[in-house]
């Protein structure tokens, strides 16, 4: 792998001021509600000028995009760590278990943000949106990624085992985030449903889990 070119002093300074506005924007929207919690609110409270805020970000629905983004790229990233040894199917589960453990509290935290934002996106087209395009930004990037695995240019079966790999990681991670078990999962933990419903399978398991119990059902998949 080529080494990348350094990131400017001008570029870091951007890209922190585009997560400190995203954070602001997701611990207003828990606090005060989506639709109550206007673009102007969260430039204030992230101490910016609105119009600071509109050269980031053309909506507030858009300025949590980089909180979705940096959950979604980095379990692609970490397929590009995992050792060159493994298979494919072993790499992607090497992967999750690197990417969505939570064994750390910052960990913890955007897991956290990430599951509220989800559960919010429900009733917004808008913040589905935003987390459809980091998905399918992260796919892009795990394409590129098992082109490099895999010696090849990508190829319709590449685009397809980095789609169905997506997939279902999203799946994992969006059907955890309706449940209430803690990120590093639980045996305590239970389903939305609440005390006396009945069993799911998936009680306590965090996204790391899931993600890799959607992977697992797709062992019979040719995988390059």
């Amino acid at each position: 792998m080529p080494d990348m070119p350094p990131v400017s002093l001008t570029e870091r300074r951007k890209n922190e001021t585009r997560l400190d506005i995203a954070r602001t924007a997701a611990a207003l929207f828990v606090a005060d509600g989506l639709r109550a919690t206007r673009a102007e609110d969260i430039a204030r409270a992230a101490g910016v000028a609105p119009r600071t805020f509109y050269r980031y970000f053309p909506t507030k629905e858009e300025s949590v995009a980089p909180l979705f983004a940096a959950g979604a790229q980095q379990w692609a990233e970490a397929v590009r760590r995992a050792p060159a040894e493994l298979s494919v199917p072993d790499a992607l589960r090497h992967a999750v278990r690197d990417a969505l453990g939570a064994e750390t509290a910052g960990a913890v935290e955007s897991l956290d943000w990430v599951r509220s934002l989800l559960r919010m996106s429900v009733e917004s087209a808008a913040l589905r949106a935003v987390w459809a395009d980091a998905c399918h930004a992260s796919e892009q990037t795990l394409l590129t990624v098992l082109g490099e695995r895999a010696g090849a240019v990508p190829s319709l079966d590449l685009r397809l085992a980095a789609a169905v790999a997506s997939a279902a990681v999203r799946v994992g991670v969006e059907s955890w985030a309706v449940e209430d078990a803690p990120p590093s999962g639980g045996e305590d933990a239970r389903p939305s449903g609440g005390e006396g419903a009945p069993p799911s399978g998936r009680e306590g398991a965090g996204p790391a889990a899931l993600a890799e119990r959607c992977l697992a059902a797709l062992d019979a998949f040719p995988w390059p």
